[in-house]
């Protein structure tokens, strides 16, 4: 059962209990008034991922994550630690949606049991 039910909870606010899931991922990253570049998503939650991130980014910046056959998802960097960043989405990721993702790009096989 998810912490939280509120749909309007804002993810930045998310408590980082999500479970997150290890994963790799090809997808475009972009900052806030900067180009868009390739980057690879190590893990992610309906709250948020990291990602690889050649560019420096900071605390607070948004940003917008592309991942293949999704429109653009719009985050807030949380932190940056020697190329990797930690962002939050600014609305929780659908668990249908993240689901989707795990099937198709996880290694683990552990999946959200349908009720």
């Amino acid at each position: 059962m998810p912490l939280h039910t509120d749909p309007y909870h804002a993810a930045s606010q998310e408590d980082r209990c999500s479970p997150r899931t290890r994963l790799t991922i090809p997808a475009t990253l972009r900052a806030s008034g900067g180009r868009a570049f390739q980057s690879v998503v190590h893990d992610l939650s309906i709250s948020g991922f990291s990602a690889a991130s050649i560019n420096r980014m900071h605390e607070g910046q948004m940003c917008w994550l592309t991942l293949p056959g999704l429109e653009s998802l719009q985050a807030e960097v949380v932190w940056w630690d020697n190329c990797i960043v930690g962002c939050a989405f600014s609305e929780l990721l659908s668990p249908i949606v993240h689901d989707n993702i795990l099937q198709r790009y996880s290694t683990t096989g552990v999946y959200r049991q349908s009720l």
